[in-house]
């Protein structure tokens, strides 16, 4: 299973969780080429009456004006030294570590701009990645407790829109293709969505098929062609989506998925600029820029899953701790891709690692070409280890609180990736010319393992239950 080139879409987890399997070249035989179509290749007539101009924004990265953060799960102390405390993690870093991590500039890379932390003086705060990732997870969180509020649904149903006359039959159809897709590349998660109710499994399906999409851009057969004017047109294309005006039947899946359940827009934007940070970044300098990273590709999704999946009715934990949850399983889940294909990302000239911690442990660039399997290396790889097993524990809590018919699928690729650590400790932390994988009689065995741990309800429930 090859599916990291930049790491992209390999690591993008929660509605497969981890999607399990790779990308095939049959993949554009089953989804068509209307992706490609959408950026300009092989377009079709409504394509062509598209604009080709230079959609780059201005260049400048986003300034935020001084003040104390009011967010509940990140509290920033301005000084010599900030002390950053999240869901997970609770670090100290200093300011100079932080301000150019992740802006991206037309100066340094020629596409739209966007920040996720601030360049200020030294006097006036800043913004880490973790405070961008945690306003998207509050926003997410206050859209879904408002969705609980209310006891009917008005929204708009993009059939209308879609195509007259046999839109409703278009439409399931459109569903039924996002299904076989999700089947023939994530068999083990297909499964567990069949245990959802028919409106979720299909909306999953679709929120799935997008990501995937999404990915092939620049992981697929045309990835050397696709540039950051291209990615700027499959978010425009996306943007239509949400205006109830799809592209095509798989557009149209996703469409009325949005109009019945309450998914923020955002993640999937943050998605795309995932992508464009693999077509132009190799290296990260320390862990803030690397987690902004894992968010955009890979925590995006359970912010983008949550909302369909839904939280357990009897769940007393809050909504924004379930969602801080499942970006944890998220990062956790890019980490250990990231982990495990140290060599083959090497081979492309790309290293998924903090150089600070690096350079810490006296490892440099060459030593990772060279595949040089040390005591340093494998005194750094079980640091690393360590910290994504800390977001599995985290991401757990939130796996509980999810609703009974959406459990199942979660609690199987949360086990199945816990394993990819295991092997990698098992071979030595070598990393380098052995691939760490779960044999298909573990995954055979873990199914029922979950399956187990989907039935337990939320802890407070339990609680309930035992008195």
């Amino acid at each position: 299973m090859t599916l990291h080139r930049p790491h992209s879409f390999n690591r993008i987890v929660l509605v497969d969780f981890i999607f399990i399997a790779a990308f095939v070249p049959r993949f554009w035989e089953k989804l068509g080429s209307s992706a490609m179509q959408a950026v300009g290749f092989g377009a079709a007539i409504s394509i062509e009456k598209l604009s080709w101009g230079e959609s780059v924004l201005g260049g400048d990265a986003e300034i935020r004006s001084p003040g104390d953060c009011n967010d509940s799960l990140v509290k920033l102390r301005c000084g010599r030294n900030a002390r950053v405390v999240a869901c997970a993690t609770s670090y100290s870093v200093p300011p100079a570590a932080l301000t150019e991590a992740s802006v991206l500039t037309r100066e340094r890379y020629g596409f739209r701009a966007q920040s996720s932390v601030t360049t200020e003086p030294s006097e006036r705060s800043f913004m880490s990645a973790e405070q961008k990732v945690f306003e998207v997870v509050q926003k997410q969180a206050a859209m879904v407790n408002e969705e609980r509020r209310r006891s009917v649904m008005s929204l708009q149903d993009v059939r209308s829109h879609f195509m007259a006359g046999s839109a409703v039959n278009v439409l399931d159809e459109a569903y039924v293709r996002c299904g076989e897709v999700c089947a023939e590349y994530s068999k083990t998660f297909y499964l567990g969505t069949k245990l959802m109710t028919p409106e979720r499994q299909r909306a999953i399906w679709a929120i799935y098929v997008w990501c995937r999409r999404t990915d092939e851009l620049v992981d697929g057969p045309n990835a050397s062609r696709i540039t950051p004017t291209a990615l700027d047109r499959w978010e425009d294309r996306f943007e239509d989506i949400f205006r109830g005006q799809p592209y095509d039947m798989l557009d149209a899946a996703l469409a009325d998925t949005v109009t019945k359940f309450p998914v923020d827009i955002q993640p999937f934007r943050d998605m795309i600029d995932g992508m464009r940070m693999d077509m132009v970044k190799s290296r990260y300098a320390n862990f803030d820029e690397l987690y902004l990273y894992c968010y955009n590709v890979a925590g995006t999704v359970g912010l983008m899953s949550v909302p369909v999946m839904g939280i357990a009715p009897e769940s007393k934990a809050t909504t924004e701790s379930v969602y801080n949850n499942a970006l944890a399983l998220g990062i956790a889940n890019q980490l250990t891709n990231i982990l495990r294909d140290v060599g083959e990302d090497a081979r492309r000239g790309r290293i998924y690692l903090p150089q600070d911690e690096l350079a810490r442990f006296g490892i440099s660039d060459a030593d990772i070409f060279a595949g040089k399997v040390s005591d340093k290396w494998r005194a750094f790889m079980k640091d690393q280890i360590k910290r994504a097993r800390v977001f599995f524990v985290e991401a757990e809590k939130g796996v509980r609180e999810l609703d009974k018919d959406s459990r199942w699928p979660v609690w199987s690729a949360l086990i199945l990736y816990q394993k990819i650590l295991d092997a990698i400790e098992a071979n030595d932390y070598d990393n380098f010319t052995r691939r760490a994988y779960v044999a298909k009689w573990q995954k055979l065995v873990s199914l029922p393992v979950a399956y187990g741990r989907a039935l337990v309800p939320p802890p407070d429930a339990l609680a309930r239950l035992s008195r």
